[in-house]
């Protein structure tokens, strides 16, 4: 990504990104709960969906908070605003990161799975779909953690340019924008 760009593009592109993630995760949920076969049941099925369900819902609050985060670098920018959307956004996105470690590719699950997929015929076919969907999702993952960490970069660059100082001299108060200072110290020969 440029540097330059502006910090409303970055939040967009986190909104993007989670919009991504939940279409992935849509598929994934499709393939669990529509694809399974007619003959059988099974309780993985049902685990699968709750945790898919669970981590759409944290999602879906993500999304809204990353919109408000959008709204908020804006015109007129609200930085304490966006850190706080960032913040709730951030926090759901953690609980997704655990649920999907914990729910979808922990051994456990991945060897129920491929229990699963040992029934042979249609079970063969959908565990065999249902683990290529839940690997679909770690981009997606991926591309996502990245964009909430491009956020907070434009968050902390932003914040670290309106820093102000105040320092009492003899005869009053000294106000120096960070700015100020840094040239002042560049003049005097301090970096």
């Amino acid at each position: 990504m440029d540097s330059f760009m502006p910090i409303e593009r970055t939040f967009q592109d986190l909104s993007t990104q989670l919009r991504k993630l939940h279409d992935t995760f849509l598929a994934l949920r499709l393939t669990v709960v529509e694809d399974k076969p007619l003959k059988g049941d099974a309780a993985l099925v049902d685990q699968l969906e709750d945790s898919i369900l669970d981590q759409m819902g944290l999602l879906d609050e993500g999304r809204k908070a990353a919109e408000g985060a959008l709204k908020a670098v804006g015109h007129p920018l609200d930085l304490s605003r966006a850190r706080l959307a960032l913040t709730i956004c951030q926090e759901r996105f953690h609980g997704i990161e655990q649920q999907f470690t914990a729910d979808l590719v922990s051994y456990e699950k991945l060897k129920d799975l491929a229990s699963l997929g040992a029934r042979g015929g249609e079970w063969r076919m959908w565990a065999n779909s249902v683990k290529q969907g839940i690997e679909q999702c770690r981009q997606p993952l991926d591309d996502a953690s990245k964009a909430l960490a491009a956020c907070w970069q434009e968050i902390a660059e932003r914040v670290g340019m309106t820093s102000i100082s105040v320092q009492a001299t003899n005869i009053g108060q000294k106000i120096v924008t960070e700015a100020a200072e840094a040239k002042d110290m560049v003049g005097e020969g301090i970096t």
